[in-house]
């Protein structure tokens, strides 16, 4: 039989609020020894995710944007809203600063575990948050819960092939 999503995911996922000082995100994700953390609003619904990727800015800061000077005028190599967002990111103190503000991939329990894998895999996310029919938060999937239960469903095939 098919697994689900709601078969394997985490319940009642950590999260951390859109408000929270940084720190204290920080310091969850050092504890939980976890590598994201769903963001929700003041309003409880899932507004992000915030990663470790997303850290990393605070600890190497935003590069300087690459120029060229041609005739007294500055020409950016690159797009400098990109660099004010970057640098944004190394300087900011709340989780809404820092967090990535592309939208949230989501998935439903459910879903098929190989149509969640493979929405993982097609849009290069570690973890996908998921959402019941009203839109909250129920559960988080994460390639480490997809590979035990890779592992799961092999000694389990395994162990019905021994004598």
């Amino acid at each position: 039989m098919p697994r689900t999503v709601a078969d394997v995911m985490t319940r009642d996922p950590i999260t951390v609020g859109s408000n929270a000082l940084l720190q204290e995100a920080i310091q969850i994700m050092a504890d939980q020894r976890i590598s994201g953390l769903p963001v929700i609003s003041a309003e409880g619904s899932l507004v992000g995710i915030l990663s470790e990727t997303d850290l990393m800015w605070q600890a190497t800061g935003a590069p300087l944007p690459a120029y060229v000077m041609l005739l007294d005028s500055v020409i950016y190599l690159k797009n400098p809203t990109r660099f004010n967002q970057e640098l944004h990111k190394a300087l900011g103190q709340t989780v809404a600063e820092v967090m990535s503000d592309h939208p949230v991939v989501t998935t439903q329990p459910e879903a098929s575990l190989r149509a969640a894998a493979q929405l993982m895999h097609d849009k290069q996310v570690r973890r996908l948050p998921v959402l019941d029919d009203s839109g909250s938060l129920v559960g988080i999937l994460t390639r480490g819960d997809i590979v035990r239960e890779m592992a799961r469903s092999y000694s389990d095939s395994v162990a019905e092939t021994s004598p």
